[in-house]
């Protein structure tokens, strides 16, 4: 194509003549995106536009090339000594057809063009360097994305609804009730579109659930850490707890020792077979300060002990 005339291949990119790499790299993707033959199907105009902006691009990307032309301009490709073999003299062709997506060119047209995938093993010219034949099998184009969402203790309890943003597309998404932390939801057709075709993914979203604190997940069931002060372990009384549900009463029976759990049916996680349980591990409270009438009533119960804590111990042999 430059051998029919010269063309100022910054304009062709819309970028400043000062511009780095990336800036040119950025301007082809968005230029050859657009023009790219499979999004315009038939049109002439389009394909000469594509293999123009591709044209400057390979000239630009190579330092060696960019050199030389902004030295010589209209001769640079005289000057460099390729004589009219290189794509700049020759007019750059591509075959399309070997290509299984837009974005599997795109990265082989920037590695062939100096790009990052240049040292994988592409060859460097089009199109007879290595990469992917006419013909060759290909596996299928995985468009499927993943995507990880974050959401409370309670909304994974109750269920809700978000609003996400997908390819600049408004998304409603259902948070059923009782969703568990790992699981998956999946959202058809709102993975990656294939550039040409329509094809289009799905959208799976791995479910974070953050922890809350008081209650644990454990199954179907919750399970909590419930303070109990010592005379209760002794004497046993009622207990006012909190569950998911609100407020509800536990029976602390007389004589419990800690680490014992007491269960509330049906106030666990939801399920689609019902509710789980929730369940208490008494623990023992003991307050960080006693008062005077306190400490004269565990001395009267330390006069009182009628067994000794550690008698099973002192009845053990030595090893």
């Amino acid at each position: 194509m430059a051998g029919s005339g010269y063309r100022d291949y910054f304009k062709v990119l819309g970028v400043e003549r000062n511009a780095d790499s990336d800036d040119i790299k950025r301007a082809f993707r968005k230029l050859a995106r657009q023009y790219h033959p499979d999004v315009n199907p038939g049109d002439s105009t389009a394909e000469a536009k594509f293999k123009e902006v591709s044209e400057a691009y390979e000239v630009l990307s190579d330092p060696d090339k960019r050199s030389k032309y902004e030295q010589f301009g209209r001769y640079w490709n005289q000057a460099s000594g390729m004589g009219g073999g290189g794509p700049a003299g020759a007019g750059f062709e591509v075959d399309f057809g070997r290509y299984g997506n837009f974005d599997d060119f795109i990265n082989d047209l920037l590695g062939r063009f100096g790009g990052p995938q240049a040292a994988a093993g592409f060859g460097a010219g089009f199109p007879g360097g290595a990469g992917f034949p006419r013909g060759s099998s290909r596996a299928p184009v995985n468009l499927d994305a993943e995507a990880t969402l974050k959401v409370s203790f309670a909304e994974a309890f109750r269920g809700t609804e978000r609003t996400l943003s997908v390819n600049e597309e408004r998304v409603q998404v259902r948070i059923p009730q009782g969703i568990k932390p790992g699981s998956r939801l999946r959202l058809k057709g709102k993975g990656n579109l294939q550039p040409g075709t329509g094809r289009r993914g799905d959208l799976f979203l791995n479910i974070d659930v953050q922890n809350h604190p008081l209650w644990r997940l454990d199954g179907d069931q919750l399970r909590a850490d419930l303070p109990v002060a010592l005379d209760e372990f002794a004497l046993g009384g009622t207990a006012t707890v909190m569950t998911p549900d609100g407020e509800a009463q536990v029976t602390i029976p007389a004589g419990t020792s800690p680490g014992r759990s007491l269960r509330l049916k049906g106030k666990g996680w939801p399920s689609p077979g019902g509710r789980g349980d929730l369940l208490l591990t008494l623990n023992l409270k003991l307050p960080s300060e006693w008062s005077a009438d306190e400490l004269e009533l565990l001395k009267r119960l330390q006069q009182s002990r009628s067994t000794d804590p550690r008698q099973a111990w002192l009845q053990m042999a030595p090893l």
